[in-house]
C-alpha cells in the first residue's frame, strides 16, 4: 500500500479536508488537488462528500468488500471474495490486490451499521501496522447522505476508538461516484 497515488474525489460536492501542509508527504496532490490544509495531525487524509443517495444504500456497498473495487477509484482492489459482507467489529476480510495480486486481511475494529466502519489492513497472518480506512455516514436530508472517508497511516500514537456496540448508531482517497 505505497504512497503517491491520485484519485477522483468522492463524489458532486462537499468539502476535503487534508490533515498535513501540502508538500510534506506522497499525499500531496491526492484528491485532485482538491484539499484545504486543516489540524496539523500528521498522515491522516480525511474527505467528505455529500452523496445523493441514503445511508442505508451506501453503507451497503461499503461493508461488502466483493463490491468495492467496482466503485472506489483507486486502482488498487482487484477483488474480494464474496460472502464477506461485514456485519460487527472483529471481523476479518480479504482483498486482493491489482499491482502485485498480494492478499490483504482487512481486521474490523470500529463497527456500527449503517454508520460506522473502519478496518486495519494486514498481510495474512500478521498484526496489522497501523494503517486504518474508517468510513462515516451521516443523514443530509432526504435521499442524502454525507459520506466522510478517513485514511490514517499511524494511528498507533492516537487512543484506540472504543466499537460501537450493537443497538448504537493519489489513490488511496476513495472514489464514490
Amino acid at each position: 500500500m505505497g504512497g503517491g497515488h491520485r484519485a477522483p474525489p468522492i463524489a458532486d460536492s462537499g468539502q476535503v479536508l487534508r490533515t498535513e501542509p501540502p508538500g510534506t508527504s506522497a499525499w500531496d496532490g491526492c484528491l485532485n488537488g482538491l484539499m484545504t490544509t486543516a489540524q496539523k495531525q500528521s498522515r491522516v487524509v480525511s474527505a467528505s462528500r455529500e452523496i445523493a443517495a441514503g445511508p442505508g444504500r451506501i453503507f451497503e456497498l461499503i461493508a461488502d468488500p466483493a463490491a468495492q473495487p467496482g466503485w472506489d477509484g483507486n486502482d488498487n482492489l482487484a477483488e474480494a471474495p464474496v460472502g464477506q459482507r461485514v456485519r460487527r467489529a472483529g471481523e476479518v476480510f480479504t482483498m486482493t490486490l491489482t499491482h502485485d495480486g498480494a492478499i490483504r486481511e482487512n481486521h474490523v475494529v470500529e463497527f456500527e451499521e449503517g454508520r460506522r466502519i473502519a478496518w486495519r489492513p494486514a498481510e495474512p497472518g500478521q498484526r496489522p501496522p497501523g494503517h486504518l480506512w474508517r468510513w462515516e455516514l451521516e443523514p443530509a436530508g432526504v435521499s442524502r447522505t454525507r459520506v466522510t472517508c478517513t485514511y490514517d497511516l499511524d494511528p498507533a500514537d492516537r487512543p484506540e476508538p472504543v466499537p460501537a456496540s450493537p443497538g448504537d448508531h493519489g489513490r488511496h482517497a476513495p472514489g464514490l461516484d
